[in-house]
């Protein structure tokens, strides 16, 4: 599966000659290209731009500062701000679990292994460490905030097939939580 395509807001300008610039703004891609550039122009431009930006983020994301960063972003959009890490980080050390969280210290601890995967896969498995500073347990309220994640269902999906691909013994029933291959 791909990622959901990102919403994108062209604006033109008649100030603009020759420049196309794109930026981040809230939930959305705006591309500012000049107001002469026919429509076939336009379209090469906005992918080139929206590509140069999704790349941008991927490398930015892949720091441990980057990562933080996300977190505090999914934590307020899904979980009203209410999960506040001290450090996320991304280790070398996690080959059965794909990320762990300490609700004491307030720390969370990323697999390397995520580092490769799809931008949602990494959300779904920060929302569910992010869960465990509201909720340390696996119970209905802790699912209940991490369904919150609009891509949950389809992360733990993924995540299933990863872990059935790379030959690891399977979570047992539907639940990713337990056994190899587990988020925390």
């Amino acid at each position: 599966m791909s990622e959901p395509a990102p919403r994108v807001e062209v604006r033109r300008s008649g100030r603009r000659r020759r420049t196309v610039s794109a930026y981040v703004e809230d939930d959305r891609i705006v591309v500012l290209v000049p107001d002469n550039l026919s429509k076939a122009e336009e379209r090469d431009w906005v992918r080139k731009m929206v590509a140069r930006l999704q790349r941008r983020e991927q490398r930015d994301r892949r720091t441990d500062d980057g990562l933080m960063a996300r977190a505090r972003e999914l934590s307020d959009r899904y979980l009203g701000g209410l999960a506040e890490p001290v450090s996320v980080t991304w280790v070398a050390n996690q080959r059965s679990r794909w990320g762990s969280c300490s609700p004491g210290d307030r720390t969370i601890r990323l697999s390397e292994r995520l580092q490769k995967m799809p931008d949602w896969v990494v959300d779904y498995v920060l929302i569910h460490e992010l869960a465990h500073l509201i909720e340390p347990g696996h119970n209905a309220a802790f699912w209940g905030w991490v369904g919150h994640y609009p891509h949950t269902e389809k992360a733990k999906g993924y995540l299933l097939g990863w872990s059935e691909a790379a030959r690891l013994d399977p979570p047992p029933g539907d639940d990713v939580d337990e056994g190899v291959g587990d988020v925390d």
